[in-house]
């Protein structure tokens, strides 16, 4: 008999794990994905052309809310967690869910869960998302790049629309932006790389996506998302892991950022120039205590105001970066370190302003406070977006996310806009030890 299954999820190591495992896997059966953390994911189908001969008919996506009334209508045999950046306590509710209604609660581990790739591979990783991932990812390709290599990185999935589209995509040009329909967050990540003069491969097959980036490619990087660990390894590899002091603890108590920390070679030890001494310190014990012969970077965040002039003395709106406040669960980012290095007077609460899926997600996510996250998973959240940032009464707009939220948004106030670059403090620097391991 076939064993049936059960994979939570939010669209992206869900389905990989199916792809990479279940896919083709006579023994199992899967029933259904369940969705959470993305908005307007969890009322598609896993299609058929992705899906493989055992499900010609595809496989539902349906709300997490349903594990325990599906477990009981199919009887489920198993149910696999695979998504990241949650707490170790919400694991084990999820968990206990799981058992309580009948079925046994599985965890995949690295052998099932890295498609091996041909070439040289450099993975970066976080222990939650808002570390600081990204621009240590622009510090390494600039650093490979320097050496002569042609790189290509491979973004962790963020597969919000078509899913058969979406299979596998390729990045050189802003244009591909637009012709590959992405969202707000989709750009803030694959935008930065073609900046740089770099290509990035994202989508819904990593095994494919992979295939077509080792025809182009000296070295692979994985820039991963959120906190998951890598889904590509390598005879020869480095993995590195950002960590964040202003989140002490968390390297140990967040799946799979602790896996993360388990397994990384280099670890980098970020914002130090904003952070309690005690914290970095604290974070720095955390690492060394289950990852002892980590090699470890210490490095700073520094900002750069575009124009410093139209915070001082005002009231601001500060926008971040959407998931970083949302499932991140950061109370603060670059955006209000900025507005208080630089003088605002006082930061808006945009909250009596929001509108539509906005106000939904300050509803869902009560903890954001007074920031307004840079959410647009679609084009009616974009909308609202636009429309709560003009409605906010305020002299400017301090906008702290990735990409320029003005070329997306119609922003009618006045605006400027904070970027973040990684300077490592002292050696060794990311550039030595990679050096030191051949790349």
């Amino acid at each position: 008999m076939k064993k049936k299954v059960i994979i939570m999820g939010a669209a992206g190591r869900d389905f990989h794990n199916f792809n990479n495992y279940f896919r083709d896997n006579e023994e199992y059966d899967v029933i259904a994905f369940t969705a959470t953390q993305i908005p307007g994911i969890d009322d598609k189908k896993y299609p058929a052309q992705l899906a493989g001969k055992l499900y010609p008919n595809g496989i539902p996506i349906l709300p997490e809310s349903k594990v325990p009334e599906l477990i009981a209508e199919h009887d489920i045999d198993i149910v696999v967690l695979a998504y990241s950046d949650l707490p170790f306590e919400r694991v084990m509710h999820n968990a206990s869910m799981v058992n309580a209604a009948g079925a046994d609660f599985m965890l995949m581990g690295e052998k099932h869960g890295r498609v091996k790739t041909s070439k040289p591979l450099v993975t970066i990783c976080a222990v939650r998302t808002g570390c600081g991932k990204s621009q240590t990812t622009r510090a390494v390709v600039t650093y490979l790049k320097s050496k002569g290599l042609k790189v290509v990185s491979v973004r962790h999935p963020m597969p919000y629309g078509d899913l058969v589209a979406q299979k596998v995509q390729r990045f050189e040009k802003l244009e591909d932006l637009a012709k590959h329909k992405c969202t707000i967050e989709e750009m803030e990540e694959y935008e930065p790389h073609i900046a740089m003069g770099s290509i990035i491969y994202a989508g819904v097959d990593y095994e494919a996506i992979v295939r077509e980036a080792e025809k182009e490619a000296d070295v692979i990087i994985w820039d991963g998302g959120n906190n998951d660990t890598p889904f590509y390894t390598s005879d020869k590899e480095v993995n590195i892991v950002v960590v964040d002091p202003h989140r002490p603890g968390h390297e140990i108590s967040y799946y799979p950022g602790e896996t993360n920390v388990r397994l990384a070679d280099i670890i980098v030890i970020n914002k130090i120039d904003s952070a309690d001494l005690a914290d970095i310190q604290e974070v720095r014990e955390n690492c060394r205590a289950i990852n002892p012969t980590a090699k470890i970077v210490e490095a700073a965040s520094p900002l750069t105001v575009e124009n410093p002039d139209m915070i001082l003395g005002k009231n601001v709106l500060v926008v971040e970066d959407g998931p970083t406040l949302t499932h991140g669960e950061m109370t603060y980012g670059a955006g209000v370190v900025a507005a208080e290095k630089c003088g605002a007077a006082e930061l808006v609460d945009p909250r009596p302003w929001a509108v539509g899926e906005i106000l939904d997600t300050f509803e869902k996510y009560p903890e954001i406070g007074i920031l307004l996250p840079a959410m647009g998973y679609g084009e009616q959240q974009i909308k609202d977006l636009e429309t709560t940032i003009n409605n906010t009464e305020c002299d400017a707009v301090v906008i702290a996310t990735p990409i320029d939220l003005r070329r997306i948004v119609n922003i009618k106030k006045p605006s400027t806009r904070v970027s973040y670059d990684l300077q490592e403090i002292g050696r060794p620097t990311l550039a030595d030890l990679l050096n030191e391991r051949g790349f």
